[in-house]
């Protein structure tokens, strides 16, 4: 896709651009300062509730942000490597409901990157929103690593055909724990596959792990596609540039 079409696609279904210095002032207002036996607690505590309770999504971004500073690092730094991911770092877009038009997504033609999304956001029931922000990373451009990574997890979803059951989350983990070292990607991996039941599990070892796995080292690294830019382009043409192979139909 050339750089003009992408600059119109933004513009044209992104109703405003938070600027960094804006996340900055946001972050400062929801950061939580704590020291080491602090964020150790933190730490057991929400992998404890994490594990018998997947669905808290409070707890599981606290243990993601506690024992994620190596991972983050490492996505900077994969961000970095390409202009793409360089210019999300640069420009630090948001992903809510007012910085992304949802009405003017659904509108746009089927087999679009963001009418797959609208589509996906919509039979899913899920909102922009509803991701937590930032709390226990002091750097802002770390804060905004996490926070970013927390902003396309729906993204990744729908552009991989991946449903928000068990079976399409752990899926989704495992992709995002190859790519993204976070400690929680790869422990959601692992015991979420232990909370499918027989019928899904054999599914998962046999389709699902496999591709997951593939998918995860093959793909781009995925924090680093400006998905904003990219609204109007063909999900096909999008799954060839990003060396994806669905596993499922849309």
């Amino acid at each position: 896709m050339q750089a003009a079409s992408r600059a119109t696609a933004i513009r044209r279904f992104t109703t405003a651009t938070q600027a960094s210095n804006a996340f900055a002032e946001e972050m400062q207002k929801n950061f939580i300062r704590t020291n080491q036996f602090q964020k150790t607690l933190l730490s057991a505590g929400s992998a404890a509730i994490s594990l018998f309770n997947p669905w808290r999504g409070d707890m599981i971004a606290c243990l993601g942000e506690v024992t994620g500073g190596s991972a983050m690092k490492y996505m900077r730094e994969k961000m970095l490597q390409t202009s793409e991911g360089s210019e999300i770092l640069k420009e630090m877009p948001r992903i809510n409901s007012e910085t992304v038009s949802f009405e003017q997504l659904s509108n746009m033609p089927e087999n679009t990157l963001g009418r797959v999304y609208a589509e996906f956001m919509k039979e899913n029931n899920i909102t922009a929103d509803s991701r937590l922000p930032v709390q226990f990373i002091e750097d802002p451009e770390l804060a905004y690593v996490m926070q970013r990574y927390r902003e396309v997890h729906d993204l990744v979803h729908a552009s991989l055909f991946m449903k928000t059951n068990m079976l399409g989350e752990v899926a989704v983990k495992w992709i995002e724990g190859i790519q993204t070292k976070l400690p929680m990607c790869i422990s959601g991996g692992i015991f979420g596959a232990a909370r499918l039941k027989p019928k899904h599990r054999q599914l998962y070892l046999k389709c699902y792990l496999p591709w997951a796995i593939r998918t995860g080292h093959n793909a781009h690294f995925m924090q680093g596609i400006y998905f904003e830019k990219r609204w109007d382009q063909d999900i096909d043409d999008f799954h060839k540039e990003m060396n994806i192979v669905p596993l499922l139909k849309k």
